[in-house]
């Protein structure tokens, strides 16, 4: 009996993840780096000029913040209720059902796996291209992207707050740049003549601005990762919420203000001509005339080290994902199992295999990583994660809508900023969907991946939908816990239905 009860302890343990290992710093810094500022001021912000001929991209990353800062409402109200690694995947199933909750899940793995390894396309062409040019070291563009695949699988079985301190000085160093670069430019206006053109809100009545809301909106993907730290930070109900908000109001002003800067530099009527000209070096190529030339070095060093450090973060949020599944026994189950550092040990193994295979895959085939790899697959990445934000702000609301008392949680919370977050990103999916082939840069009007692309997640939405369908019959206790997160650990199959009721229930 003791043998068994010690089991029983371990086995609860195996299936938890560090307690109070992170506070609202830490988190904040998870979320930038997997939103990669850098990345996205230097190499974003000027695809989206250069894609969509749109001039007010500031404006649109405004417009975008502003959105997401109204679908945080119901997204922090949930993660005060329910605190799970698995955030927009417990939260949908607790909102809308179990069935929706899986299908839901698996386009969250398709979404979060596609935008990490993607990144890898970026990160290796980016660095073998720095080396080469400074140094007269040509390898290809693998070896690097291996090199920082085999790093990130050591740091991603680490203790995530290790992950946090190395993000930490990435990211300070990185915004430090950013923001030292935007001085520069604007100190240095195109005619002389500081204006604001491409913040004006004009321009978010433009029949082109879509595509520029599109594009826009990728910039933000990472920042709703908050809630999937919600069972490692010291206080959850309070953590997620500030970190949220912060780390919007952060990358929201950054993008905002970083771009503006550029057009300010470049001149308002020059600045598409200019990103197409120059692309990502615009950036660069602006301050080059008032900078020392190591400034530009450190610059392109952290254009470098955003992506790997976005990398890390997504790494990170992909293997939570995977625990919450293994732990609620949607995917197998040895997922859901911790190692010493209580990481999620073969959660992060798993996307690091998947990772590995992936850069051999793109190598041998030997298409051009940056736009078959970074480019499409971290676009893809951020449709999938844009629909799951628009479910979950309608799981929000269903949520609360089956609660009995509602006396803590005031309407603006439930209903208003969540029905409003709805109808908007309602609009942007649409945007995204319709633009998709201008997303990918493709202009052959007969080419099927812009439809191929994203019918993924309807087929990943309907394999999880079928596999939740699946347990309910052949597993019905399993079927019971899901979207629990760590109740589920614990929970037995007659006691986890009054558990899920107890939180608002969940079909």
């Amino acid at each position: 009996m003791r043998r068994s009860r010690t089991s029983t302890r371990h086995d609860i343990v195996a299936q938890t993840l560090a307690r109070n290992r992170l506070g609202v710093p830490a988190v904040v810094f998870f979320v930038l780096a997997a939103a990669a500022p850098m990345t996205v001021v230097a190499g974003g912000a000027t695809t989206g000029w250069a894609v969509t001929g749109v001039k007010g991209i500031p404006i649109a990353y405004l417009a975008i913040a502003a959105v997401l800062a109204m679908f945080s409402v119901g997204y922090t109200a949930m993660s005060r209720r329910i605190v799970n690694s698995g955030a927009f995947y417990s939260y949908i199933a607790q909102g809308l059902g179990r069935v929706a909750g899986v299908a839901a899940a698996f386009v969250a793995q398709l979404g979060y796996n596609t935008m990490q390894i993607g990144l890898y396309g970026g990160f290796g062409p980016v660095l073998a291209g720095l080396v080469a040019d400074r140094f007269g070291f040509t390898a290809p563009w693998w070896l690097y992207a291996l090199i920082a695949w085999a790093i990130i699988g050591i740091l991603g079985v680490m203790r995530v707050d290790i992950n946090g301190r190395v993000l930490a000085v990435l990211l300070v160093a990185e915004i430090a740049i950013a923001v030292l670069y935007s001085v520069v430019e604007v100190a240095h206006p195109a005619r002389g003549q500081i204006t604001v053109d491409t913040l004006a809100p004009s321009w978010l009545l433009s029949s082109d601005i879509g595509a520029g809301l599109a594009t826009a909106i990728a910039g933000f993907v990472g920042f709703e990762a908050t809630a999937v730290y919600a069972e490692e930070t010291k206080d959850p109900r309070r953590t997620v919420p500030r970190a949220t908000y912060l780390a919007l109001l952060v990358i929201g002003l950054l993008y905002s203000a970083s771009s503006w800067a550029m057009s300010v530099a470049a001149g308002p009527e020059q600045i598409v001509d200019r990103a197409r000209k120059d692309s990502t070096e615009l950036m660069f190529n602006l301050v080059s005339p008032y900078l020392h030339r190591l400034w530009l070095d450190v610059g392109h060093i952290l254009f470098v080290t955003s992506l790997f450090a976005a990398l890390l973060a997504f790494h990170n949020t992909v293997a939570r994902y995977s625990f919450a599944l293994g732990r609620e026994r949607v995917l197998p189950a040895w997922l859901g199992s911790t190692g010493r550092n209580n990481a999620p040990t073969w959660g992060s193994i798993t996307q690091t295999v998947l990772a590995g295979a992936a850069i051999v895959v793109y190598a041998a085939t030997g298409v051009d990583p940056i736009v078959y790899m970074f480019f499409w697959l971290t676009v893809l990445g951020g449709l999938g994660v844009l629909i799951l934000m628009t479910a979950t702000s309608i799981a929000v609301i269903a949520f609360f809508a089956r609660r009995a008392n509602r006396t803590d949680i005031g309407l603006w919370s439930w209903v208003v900023a969540p029905a409003g977050a709805t109808a908007a990103l309602l609009y942007v999916l649409w945007l995204t969907l319709t633009k998709f082939d201008v997303l990918l840069g493709i202009t052959d009007p007969g080419s099927p991946w812009p439809v191929i692309l994203p019918a993924s997640f309807a087929v990943a939405a309907l394999l999880g939908a079928i596999w939740a369908l699946l347990i309910k019959l052949t597993r019905p206790s399993t079927y019971a816990t899901i979207g629990l997160g760590a109740d589920s650990a614990t929970a037995t199959p007659t006691a986890a239905p009054t558990t899920a009721l107890a939180t608002g229930g969940a079909r």
